[in-house]
């Protein structure tokens, strides 16, 4: 009997050193692909080189800079690139008018933007500081950003409010906020789906396991990577159109272009900063524009089924400086319907 009990104890040692092991190699991710290099993915637009030596890739739209009465950041969402930017298919009459000029870059780990293994909630912020200095865009700019690129608008609003001219956060992510109400956060993020609900738990408590959980086969992964997020009929409707109407270029570039140097250090790195722990929560931020010589504005669609409008009805009524925009029938991609760029960019410039 000792013998058998020895023995069971000695293979159960075995087996979990063996499966320790395995979890390990499992959960360590690859190299990204380098950029430029010969098995590497080619550079085909313009970057501009931080102090680091890290590389931000961007594409310009809109009027000349030079000329511009405004210049606006775009950050993108999640699983996306500099090249689906709502404000790229703006009225060319209302840009002109506006005098708006455009950058859309590629957040780092995405497209053609060098990863950022050190990124943090606030270095993106600073990123955005140092390329309006590189490009020359003045002492104050505007910012934009749609769903997780959303959530660095926050940022920015906290560590370089004297840099900016304005702000739009466009059905922007959030979940652990610690101001926000309990009750709230678990309704709304009992909405979500299953695999979506187990895949931000991991980002949020165990981030070292978030390449494993979503490249590992036994359970679903974050529905976005899988390709299958929740739509509501307008947001099918938006995809039809937008995609149905594009050169067939422009859609293989933005099908291409998120993961061109592998998914850890574009989406699951994402996955951790976006619903790790911030160093800092959003409602306790302080009006950027005290003397009202500019504005931050919230978009968001009402029937947004990837981001619960209920939160972002409280951060509204929480923080009165903001400007609350409920687009009725909305769903996530509502700023891609017809005229709503148009309608974004008169809202934050006039």
């Amino acid at each position: 009997m000792f013998y058998r009990y020895r023995m069971l104890k000695i293979l159960l040692v075995v087996f979990l050193s063996a499966f320790s092991s395995w979890v390990y190699q499992t959960a360590v991710p690859p190299p990204p692909k380098k950029l430029g290099s010969p098995d590497g993915p080619p550079i085909t637009s313009p970057r501009i080189k931080l102090r680091d030596g890290r590389h931000i890739s961007y594409i310009e739209s809109g009027v000349p800079k030079d000329v511009a009465k405004s210049r606006i950041i775009y950050m993108h969402c999640f699983g996306c690139s500099k090249y689906l930017n709502p404000f790229a298919s703006a009225s060319p009459a209302v840009v002109e008018e506006l005098g708006v000029y455009i950058v859309a870059i590629d957040r780092p780990g995405y497209g053609e933007s060098d990863p950022d293994p050190k990124r943090t909630v606030k270095s993106l912020a600073l990123d955005i500081e140092e390329l309006a200095d590189q490009l020359n865009l003045g002492p104050k700019f505007y910012v934009a950003g749609f769903s997780m690129g959303g959530q660095v608008i926050w940022s920015c609003l906290k560590y370089i409010p004297h840099r900016l001219a304005g702000a739009v956060l466009i059905s922007p992510v959030n979940y652990w906020w610690h101001n926000l109400p309990l009750n709230l956060t678990k309704e709304a993020y009992s909405r979500q789906l299953i695999q979506d609900q187990w895949s931000m738990r991991v980002a949020h408590y165990l981030p070292w396991l978030t390449y494993w959980w979503n490249t590992q086969k036994w359970f679903p992964s974050f529905s976005v990577i899988d390709g299958n997020p929740s739509h509501s009929p307008s947001d099918i409707e938006v995809i039809t159109k937008v995609f149905g109407s594009m050169d067939p270029v422009q859609v293989q570039l933005m099908l291409s272009q998120p993961r061109l140097q592998g998914e850890f250090e574009s989406l699951h790195r994402d996955l951790n900063i976006g619903f790790g722990k911030w160093d800092f929560d959003p409602l306790d931020l302080k009006n950027p524009f005290p003397n009202n010589d500019g504005s931050v504005h919230l978009w968001m669609g009402d029937e947004d089924l990837i981001v619960p409008v209920t939160l972002q009805r409280y951060i509204a009524q929480e923080l009165e400086w903001i400007k609350y925009h409920e687009v009725s029938g909305g769903g996530h991609l509502f700023a891609f319907a017809d005229g709503m760029s148009d309608t974004i960019l008169e809202s934050l410039l006039t």
